[in-house]
């Protein structure tokens, strides 16, 4: 019995040997800058690339090696910048940092230029597909983002090749100029501004190569800053097998819906014989996001999935039923892992969008929209002792919430607004174990109370049977006015950001902070050299509560916080009308002082018609 526990015991650690030495270090230097690029073949612009390259390089590695990735920013105009490896959980069991996370003011504070940062950690027991891009203003759009690929060698799958497929979107107007632009009380209403272009793998009318007889795995991630997007091929079937990192159960269906921050893997087996002509891949917007449809976007992309090259190219097909892509709740994890029956603590989050007193529109959780603090979160947890676990010392500005160790939590988020917000949290997968449908007004009454047609969610009535095994990942689409409802458990110390992935809604504050477990991180880690170094150089203090004091922690004097609520009576729907009637009388005397003016005699009929359009366009009644 000795000699065999022995022999046991070996094996095992020649079994740790060999991970050790087959585990590989990837080792990058990338230095940012603004590249000209014409991504999409009709405007040049100009990209944020590596070392003078754009688009950035994807990066494949393999279950178990350790990525070491220096960032340095070399802007020449001041900007700054960080970087977030999308859905890795940087567990500090794997002996990874928490600050390593990489979101601007949260885990670390912004790179400034000159400075360098290292992120190192170990891809320790995560494999599939993810993204890395910057989490800094709304610099990803503007190219700073690639595929992060985890490859495992136990894949419970088989495929002949791999396909990487970025969806992303296209703004020709730098992201700064766009976000001054939409962050503006010229805006009131809050509109998402509407891209120019989709991209398919960071240009436009893509060719992918199949032959006869092969499978591939289609591995999409949606990286773009708005859009959710569909995808169809024609006459293949897409079989579902991986989503956010995840392995599922084989779902096969013929449309795929991905929301930004989402990756979803696909089979797709190749005719078997020639078929003597080319497919068509459709890539399209889901264009109910949108506020307005300029009649010159075009919001469907056709790519060819080519057997032969000197075949003609396909034409696109249309997509009768949107209703029919593939439902993310439905889909279940391969390893039937169970749903958490129970919680210890619920956090509840009622989102709206309002206009604050400075008139622009503001995204919030139970009314408050997150405003960046004056240290990042992470350095408040480290440096406060044992007052990390009272939530009052990260300020009323951020959403912060501290989580018990090992405790199960339950998110819920109530919509009250009209829009779709696709959800990412940082740190975990979690289950989602309600997601209600689409609530929309009806089409001829279109003044109507969001409050009054938002669904909240009932616990004691919800609205479907909790599933029994839920899908596992790391970003969810809430549906317009109404709820989705996850679980997690706390089992991983840190802090972590939980925003939408729109990104223009998180530019608007709609985030929040969990910091989990805060004096297990005080025992697992401490600021190091390079993180005091960056926030140094950015002239923010290594120590002190959200507003950078450390003589009363509870002192919250200078802490960036919302503007006021605005005057009664000012609404969103007041700015406009207020707008378009400064408009439409400004035209009125336009045309009374060119109609009175003239030496020829106008026409009558063609001065009421114009103002009869510009009324009837506003809604205004006469």
């Amino acid at each position: 019995m000795a000699g065999s526990s022995l022999c046991s015991l070996m094996a095992v650690a020649l079994l740790a040997c060999a991970s050790v030495v087959s585990a590989t270090v990837h080792t990058f230097n990338f230095t940012t800058g603004w590249v000209d690029a014409n991504p999409d073949g009709v405007r040049e612009k100009k990209m944020i690339g590596f070392n003078g390259q754009w688009p950035v390089p994807d990066i494949h590695v393999k279950k178990g090696d350790r990525v070491q990735l220096y960032l340095t920013n070399g802007f020449d105009d001041g900007t700054v910048t960080s970087l977030h490896f999308h859905g890795m959980f940087q567990k500090l069991s794997d002996g990874n940092r928490n600050e390593i996370d990489g979101p601007s003011m949260v885990t670390q504070c912004p790179i400034v230029p000159g400075q360098t940062y290292l992120y190192n950690f170990t891809v320790a027991d995560q494999v599939g597909t993810y993204w890395y891009h910057a989490h800094s203003g709304s610099q990803f759009g503007d190219g700073m983002r690639g595929a992060f690929i985890i490859h495992d060698d136990d894949e419970p799958f088989h495929y002949d090749e791999e396909m990487v497929i970025q969806l992303s979107d296209l703004y020709w107007k730098p992201y700064y100029e766009v976000t001054q632009e939409f962050m503006s009380r010229y805006n009131p209403t809050g509109a998402e501004p509407i891209p120019q272009n989709l991209l398919f793998n960071n240009t436009l009318n893509a060719t992918l190569d199949f032959e006869p007889g092969k499978t591939y795995l289609m591995r999409f991630i949606n990286s773009g800053l708005f859009v959710s997007q569909y995808v169809a091929l024609e006459e293949h079937e897409l079989t579902i097998v991986e989503v956010d990192g995840v392995y599922v159960k084989p779902n096969v269906t013929d449309l795929l819906y991905i929301a930004t921050g989402q990756r979803m893997s696909v089979l797709v087996k190749a005719k078997e014989h020639d078929p003597g002509r080319n497919f068509a891949l459709m890539q399209m917007m889901d264009e109910v996001m949108l506020d307005v449809v300029p009649p010159e976007l075009v919001r469907n992309r056709t790519h060819q999935i080519s057997y032969n090259r000197n075949y003609e190219a396909a034409e696109s097909f249309i997509i009768d039923d949107f209703d029919s892509a593939a439902e993310e709740f439905y889909l279940a994890p391969l390893d039937d892992i169970k749903l958490l029956d129970h919680y210890d603590t619920q956090i509840t989050f009622n989102l709206s969008l309002n206009n604050l007193g400075d008139g622009v529109n503001y995204a919030m959780f139970n009314g408050i929209t997150y405003v960046h603090p004056k240290v990042p979160t992470l350095t408040t947890v480290l440096t406060s002792g044992e007052l990390a676990t009272d939530a009052r010392i990260y300020g009323d500005n951020v959403n912060a919430i501290v989580l018990q160790k090992d405790e199960i939590v339950e998110v819920v988020v109530n919509n009250y607004d009209s829009g779709k917000h696709p959800f990412h949290l940082h740190g975990h997968n979690f289950q989602l174990i309600q997601k209600s449908p689409e609530y929309r007004p009806e089409a001829d009454y279109p003044e109507y109370d969001q409050d009054k047609i938002t669904v909240p969610y009932n616990e004691s009535a919800p609205l479907m049977p909790f599933p029994e095994y839920p899908v596992l990942r790391d970003t969810v689409v809430l549906a317009p006015s109404g709820h989705i409802v996850i679980r997690f458990k706390a089992d991983n110390p840190g802090v972590w950001f939980f925003h939408c992935h729109l990104d223009w809604h998180l530019t608007q504050g709609l985030g929040a902070v969990f910091i989990e477990d805060p004096l297990s991180l005080q025992e697992s880690e401490t600021l190091s050299d390079n993180y005091k170094q960056l926030c140094s150089a950015a002239e923010i203090p290594n120590r002190g509560n959200a507003a950078g004091h450390t003589d009363d922690w509870y002192n919250m004097e200078g802490l960036p916080r919302q503007p006021r609520p605005l005057p009664s009576g000012f609404t969103a729907k007041g700015y406009f009308a207020f707008i378009v009637s400064t408009l439409v009388g400004l035209l009125g005397i336009y045309t009374i002082s060119d109609y009175g003016l003239s030496e020829t005699i106008s026409d009558d009929q063609a001065v009421y018609d114009t103002l009869k359009g510009v009324l009837d366009a506003n809604g205004i009644s006469y």
